[in-house]
């Protein structure tokens, strides 16, 4: 990892004491993104004031295209707060595809196994915890593997992140997949989470889980003794060894936690939205929950509202096709990681000797 990233990353996982650097550099990172995204629109002669009220009237008027925001947005604080919390220990969770995937699996599974007549407040929860348990199961080899063998948890995660991927699609060719489809058996019926009604979108009440785990992090963090633990690791691994701290068991805990969390982001796309096992179900949302954890600055809160501009500037594109090439806002969202990587070095490099 070169030096750039390593300062990076490094920034993210401050402790609250540097807060006021933190807001800037997410600011900054906005900004950036907001004049790269204005003169694409330039580049294709439209008006970039045009565009972003109308992308951000659309998105507020049109209850489906505010149904996919908060859908998008739903996974991606629970990938986001799997970066971040491994960031506040001091690891670097880059394995959220291979536990997402992890999730989807043993979530759809599971659902699948219990009987049609498995009451809601059975299926539910046995669901859920399948999800979290699918992610934790990977998180915590990267965690035993970094503990134990030395092992640099990003090595691990990428290799995860294939191999999890190609053993996926050989469960579901060898087992799953029905009617010569990529789609598995459907979930009991008592398992289904409940749409919000957004006009047909997908946006279901896996939104509500994601606000509580939110809630639930922060929490950990701020208020219990066990959340300072994993702070100090972040901070400092020899002050915290030093005052009596298991560095490995929390580092082990935190990465078991971490792919949890992206497990649980199943529960939108399975329980809420396809109600089965389906390949590729999820792809793509443990990498951005990277520039979700990045943008909020590895705070909870800060983590929920980054997942709601990344989603917003993915769905936008919807919003307003017939102004712009919806492909330009997707290309938002890498610009975001892009400016995210320029200014919290920057915002580090001028802040060096001046008081957090």
């Amino acid at each position: 990892m070169n030096r750039h990233w390593e300062v990076l990353f490094d920034f993210a996982r401050r402790p609250s004491s540097g807060t006021k650097r933190e807001v800037q550099a997410a600011l900054i990172a906005l900004l950036l993104s907001l004049a790269f995204g204005s003169a694409l629109m330039l580049v294709v002669g439209k008006s970039p004031a045009t565009v972003w009220w109308a992308m951000l009237s659309r998105t507020a008027t049109t209850p489906y295209v505010l149904g996919q925001v908060l859908y998008k947005a739903t996974a991606l604080v629970l990938t986001g707060l799997a970066v971040s919390v491994a960031l506040d220990a001091g690891l670097f969770n880059i394995g959220g595809e291979a536990q997402l995937t992890a999730g989807v699996l043993a979530c759809s599974v599971v659902g699948a196994a219990l009987p049609a007549s498995t009451p809601a407040i059975v299926a539910l929860p046995i669901c859920v915890l399948a999800a979290a348990a699918g992610g934790a199961a990977i998180g915590a080899a990267i965690g035993i593997l970094r503990v134990t063998r030395q092992a640099h948890e990003v090595i691990t995660s990428i290799m995860l992140n294939a191999i999890v991927a190609g053993m996926t699609l050989w469960i579901g060719n060898t087992v799953l997949f029905q009617g010569g489809t990529t789609r598995g058996p459907a979930i009991a019926p008592g398992a289904e989470l409940s749409l919000l009604g957004l006009g047909g979108s997908p946006a279901n009440a896996a939104v509500l889980l994601a606000l509580a785990i939110v809630i639930v992090v922060w929490w950990l963090r701020a208020r219990t003794t066990w959340g300072q633990a994993w702070l100090a690791v972040g901070r400092d691994v020899d002050a915290a060894r030093s005052v009596g701290i298991s560095v490995g068991r929390i580092q082990i805990l935190v990465m078991t936690a971490s792919g949890a969390l992206a497990g649980l982001a199943a529960t939108s796309f399975v329980l809420g939205h396809k109600h089965a096992f389906e390949e590729g179900l999820g792809r793509g949302m443990g990498f951005l929950g990277i520039a979700a954890a990045l943008l909020g600055r590895a705070h909870p809160i800060g983590v929920g509202i980054a997942s709601l501009v990344l989603a917003f500037l993915s769905t936008g594109g919807l919003a307003v096709s017939d102004l712009i090439p919806k492909e330009l806002t997707e290309m938002l969202q890498g610009i975001v990681v892009l400016a995210i990587a320029t200014a919290a070095p920057w915002v580090e490099r001028n802040s060096e000797g001046a008081p957090a």
